[in-house]
């Protein structure tokens, strides 16, 4: 049987997580195991479920529970459902509930780098990618685009961010992730990677190369928003790579060039 809770006040300590309380408060990233994550729409949830994440509470529109989350509930009957008046919801969340359904739901522990890396041939390395929208829109290119994992580096926004998991469509929860060590360039190379930094430098090859075709593994290491990749990082890899402009425009946005690369540079 269900657990419906309906709600009459916003009030509720357990209703924290969805709006009181901050994003680096419901996350704990040196025990990822004990944090907490939003996940937003009866897709992304079920993608979650999936991949055996396990929720915590669900909150959403009385409609939903005999409508599209319909089949979420029943799959976790006995996880607390609070519902209420839309306007009360929106009291709560700061916002209309547009996708209908949260649910707040335990993180897992992170992978170790060597089970990530075991047998994939090509990967990206998000450096500094600070812009949840533009992370989680490089994720779904990821996984759509045949990229094998996707490593991230400690300047990295979170990717279990409310914004970035919406913005993947649940795509985090498909393809293998994790971070990257600080010297994180070396060990990829040391485990066979070649490596290629997005960069606009004099000698940057052009992104259709087949030099990078050829290569047997790959990384693709792409930088943050407005400055790109340190001078040191774009260093340490084996080649830097540019994606052709025309108009005289210099460049593309992280997101979008991450889905040229990814297209380009697949199997």
């Amino acid at each position: 049987m269900i657990n419906i809770v309906h709600l009459d006040s916003i009030e509720r300590a357990e209703l924290d997580v969805y709006a009181r309380l901050t994003e680096a408060q419901i996350r704990n990233r040196l025990e990822p195991e004990k944090g907490i994550f939003i996940a937003e729409s009866p897709k992304v949830i079920r993608l979650a479920l999936d991949a055996g994440f396990e929720p915590v509470s669900f909150l959403m529109e009385e409609k939903h529970i005999e409508g599209d989350a319909k089949d979420l509930l029943l799959r976790c009957p006995d996880v607390p459902v609070y519902t209420g008046e839309r306007a009360l919801l929106k009291e709560l969340t700061g916002y209309a509930l547009t996708r209908g359904v949260l649910s707040a739901m335990r993180r897992k522990p992170l992978p170790a780098l060597d089970d990530v890396l075991n047998g994939a041939a090509r990967i990206a390395v998000l450096d500094g990618i600070v812009d949840a929208s533009n992370l989680g829109a490089i994720v779904r290119s990821a996984a759509a685009l045949d990229i094998d994992a996707v490593l991230f580096t400690s300047a990295c926004c979170d990717p279990l961010n409310r914004r970035a998991v919406r913005v993947a469509m649940g795509t985090v929860f498909q393809i293998p992730w994790t971070f990257l060590p600080a010297d994180g360039i070396a060990l990829l190379r040391g485990s066979g990677f070649t490596t290629a930094a997005m960069a606009l430098i004099d000698d940057s090859l052009p992104m259709d190369d087949p030099r990078l075709k050829q290569c047997e593994k790959l990384a693709v290491v792409l930088g943050t928003e407005g400055d790109g990749l340190s001078k040191e990082t774009i260093a340490a890899c084996d080649y830097a790579v540019k994606i052709p402009m025309a108009h005289g425009v210099d460049s593309l946005n992280v997101a979008a060039a991450s889905a040229v690369a990814f297209w380009e540079l697949r199997r």
